[in-house]
């Protein structure tokens, strides 16, 4: 068998030392052959593919002895799977299902009966794929989508070419829409052609296994590996006519992801004409080779070969008629450019639907791209979320690997446009999206918060991201900024330094955001410091810092907001984190008071001006935020306990003994406030809300 050390394209990852402590567990092994074959994205992309076992167990009935397949279950992925993601299902009663099964038009009602084939009353729902797993003998087995053998599948001439890879040790079956009678067709292949040690499915992808979980995960390696070797040989031999050569230069590095920032909130306003969408931009080589290429025209609108990849890409890309350089200062020619090209697909895609549609299809779904390539610059996908785009835009750079791979080989055909129709408006996908639990208050949202390296910041941005939103933070402390993006989870933050005194740096920071996410639809300013001085002893540099930090930087940033938020077309938020200093008149206060009343009402004035793009600007006043507030952490504690006339240690209870609630004030309030704002009063503007407790002289009315 092959050693570890030959692999060259496919990572070997298998830890002797760590799946001698899993013992005889065969599901315990088999989830962590299946958690390692989904960690290459070379073999199977996220929630692409699926592995089972079978052991023997004891039914909890008879006490006798049973055979149990153990399959990833409806919607998990493999490279995250675990014991709650998958099904245990009865083997004998499974193939039972055989004696029932009435054709192709039974598909649906099949999917219903594997419940009554369930082992373990925990089970995840099974998927579709089950009973290809379920009649087969073997008792692990691994079905994946590796981009290497999608372009064998899908290359003209492929069960040709899958002979002249593996000669008569793999079985090749024509392209079936998955279901039970697939799983009739492993089933019959094999019993033609025993001792393979493989399937190819035509235009879809590959089926592997073997006795333990180790001999199925390194047949599934090796069997990829010669797929792959073979291919690049085929691509190595093309020289630089790969995708019939390079029609356009790319732009350096710096120059794509400059251009892609400015032209990524246009994109995502178009692609959110139904629902707001989360964006994501890839500029790899591979990406680049095929958007560069003379065959792009012939083969983007061939759409993708491998269900998978469509059900997540869409059909077919919409490819940009701009040339790299272009010039997108203009925005308003460059729009009207824009909506022409997705006037022309959705056209396309109603087309496509009307066309193919059944009695019983589901409505049409949102007809907007998914997936846009710019030649010379990149690939911008847009989805519902951030981990959806992301996604989205890693399979189709499987597609691509799959075309550049079909195409070296003889060349690419993808599935007819009826039977991609068949899956893309399957009524069990239908029902398998109907299922997804509902989105949050602020899904599809980004938010922008300034001052976010800690403090009132975080807890903002933290209170954002529990709702759904995606967050950039951004602080003048990189190592902050670090330290508390560090604390979500993947796909949903960012960040980036920011000095809001700066013009440039607050550009460079929303470039950062739309790069990541698309755009911007919440931005709110708590940036900020606060000096607390007597007029005699207050500077003109005092007054300077507080002005530039709190009123300068909270123009520009609207400024920039409201530019980028004017791209989309899609209204959005402006918070400005001021506070009730800006309305009560106190002793030592008179620079801090000032610019923070100068904050309110300059909301107001932009809350005025705004409402016509329906960006809503509004305020929330903290007061007395003592505890996890970086304000107190310097010389402000101590300017505000001498004007009361009292220490720093009684601050926090002055404060609370205050207010009409006599409560503690803490930053999670203030993100609440926020909340408020961006979330629940969505008919609210140039309003002022206070979160201090009840502070009579604070009262805005």
């Amino acid at each position: 068998m092959t050693s570890a050390t030959t692999f060259k394209y496919v990572d070997y990852l298998w830890d002797d030392a760590h799946a001698a402590s899993l013992g005889d567990d065969q599901v315990a092994l088999f989830l962590y052959r299946s958690n390692i074959l989904g960690a290459d994205l070379r073999i199977t992309n996220y929630g692409g593919g699926n592995t089972s076992c079978k052991t023997i167990e004891k039914d909890p009935l008879t006490g006798k002895d049973v055979e149990v397949m153990w399959v990833k279950g409806s919607g998990g992925d493999i490279g995250t799977l675990t014991r709650q993601g998958i099904a245990g299902l009865y083997v004998d009663r499974l193939r039972d299902l055989k004696k029932v099964y009435r054709g192709l038009e039974d598909e649906d009602r099949m999917v219903g009966l594997f419940q009554h084939c369930i082992y373990d009353l925990d089970s995840r729902a099974p998927s579709i794929d089950t009973p290809l797993h379920g009649l087969l003998p073997f008792k692990h087995i691994d079905h994946l989508h590796p981009d290497a053998l999608i372009a064998v599948a899908a290359a003209k001439d492929s069960e040709q070419v899958t002979k002249e890879i593996w000669g008569d040790t793999m079985g090749w079956v024509p392209w079936q829409r998955p279901g039970f009678d697939l799983g009739l067709q492993l089933e019959r292949c094999l019993a033609e052609n025993p001792g393979i040690r493989g399937i190819v499915l035509g235009s879809h992808g590959l089926f592997t296994w073997g006795d333990t979980s180790y001999e199925s995960y390194m047949n599934s390696l090796e069997v990829i590996e010669m797929a792959s070797e073979y291919i690049e040989k085929k691509v190595a031999a093309q020289g630089d006519k790969v995708f019939g050569g390079q029609r356009v230069e790319s732009l350096v590095p710096d120059a794509r992801k400059a251009q892609a920032a400015k032209l990524m909130p246009l994109l995502r306003g178009l692609t959110s004409s139904e629902k707001r969408q989360v964006g994501t931009f890839q500029d790899t080589d591979v990406v680049l080779q095929f958007t560069n290429s003379y065959d792009i025209d012939r083969l983007a609108p061939m759409g993708t070969s491998c269900p998978d990849h469509f059900l997540r890409t869409k059909i077919q890309p919409l490819v940009l008629d701009l040339a790299p350089d272009e010039d997108l200062s203009d925005r308003d020619a460059i729009l009207s450019k824009l909506k022409d090209a997705f006037a022309d697909y959705r056209a396309g895609y109603h087309k496509y639907y009307n066309d193919h549609k059944r009695d019983n299809s589901p409505a049409v779904r949102d007809p907007n791209p998914v997936i846009i390539l710019y030649p010379g610059v990149g690939l911008f996908s847009f989805a519902k979320n951030k981990q959806t785009s992301r996604v989205a835009s890693e399979f189709y750079i499987n597609a691509i690997n799959v075309m550049r791979g079909a195409e070296a080989i003889t060349e690419y055909t993808a599935l007819p446009r009826q039977e991609a129709f068949d899956i893309e408006y399957w009524l069990l996908e239908e029902a398998k999206l109907q299922r997804m639990p509902a989105e949050q208050t602020l899904s599809r949202k980004v938010a922008l918060v300034t001052g976010a390296g800690g403090g009132i910041g975080k807890a903002i941005a933290d209170k954002l991201a529990a709702e759904g939103a995606v967050v950039v933070l951004s602080d003048i402390n990189e190592e902050a900024l670090k330290e508390a993006n560090a604390t979500y989870k993947r796909d949903q933050s960012t960040y980036a330094v920011c000095d809001v005194t700066s013009a440039d740096s607050i550009e460079k920071a929303f470039d950062a955001a739309a790069l990541e996410f698309g755009g911007v639809d919440i931005v709110v300013h708590s940036a900020g410091l606060a000096i607390s001085k007597p007029l005699e002893d207050h500077t003109e540099k005092d007054w300077d810092i507080l002005q530039n930090v709190l009123v300068k930087g909270q123009f520009m940033l609207a400024q920039a907001s409201a530019s980028i938020m004017r791209d989309q077309g899609t209204g959005g938020d402006f918070i400005s984190i001021a506070s009730k200093n800006g309305l009560v008149s106190g002793p030592n206060n008179v620079g801090y008071g000032t610019a923070k009343a100068a904050q309110q009402h300059m909301s107001r004035l932009l809350a005025a001006e705004l409402g016509k793009d329906h960006i809503k600007v509004n305020t929330v006043n903290p007061d007395g935020v003592i505890i996890g507030s970086k304000i107190w952490e310097g010389k402000w504690a101590e300017g505000r306990a001498k004007a009361y006339g009292i220490t720093v240690e009684e601050l926090p209870a002055h404060y609370a003994k205050r207010n009409l609630l006599n409560e503690i004030i803490r930053p999670d309030d203030i993100a609440d406030g926020v909340f408020a704002c961006v979330g629940i009063l969505t008919k609210t503007t140039g309003n002022i809300i206070n979160v201090d407790g009840g502070m009579a002289t604070a009262f805005v009315r």
